[in-house]
């Protein structure tokens, strides 16, 4: 039976995979800040990365909403997951928090509150 797209298990693994993949599209649009400004070399990291990472920190939001509904965080909870997603690299550091903390469940167990 294919998994159903809003269940627990479901949703904390698309979360993790883009609290990640949020992160890596930092990097990127950093190091093409980098080359851009420090360098003047090329606006082509920016133009490439500065979309990609738009893209990935809207589904993240997204993401962080639906998970706090479906996951049952606390208002607390998905709060810091918000604002994990402003700084660079931190949606990693809520993703690895949240999953030691039991609000993002590997199996078919839920969520605890805080």
């Amino acid at each position: 039976m294919a998994p159903r797209l809003l269940d627990p298990p479901t949703v904390a693994r698309a979360f993790r995979a883009v609290a990640i993949a949020e992160a890596v599209s930092w990097v990127l649009l950093l190091a093409g800040m980098f080359v851009k400004w420090v360098l003047g070399t090329s606006e082509l990291g920016v133009q490439l990365a500065g979309p990609v990472h738009g893209a990935v920190f809207v589904l993240y939001v997204g993401l962080a909403l639906l998970a706090w509904r479906v996951l049952r965080w606390t208002p607390r909870t998905a709060l810091l997951a918000l604002a994990a997603s402003v700084p660079p690299l931190v949606t990693v550091w809520f993703e690895r928090w949240a999953q030691r903390a039991g609000h993002l469940p590997s199996g078919a167990a839920t969520a605890t509150a805080d």
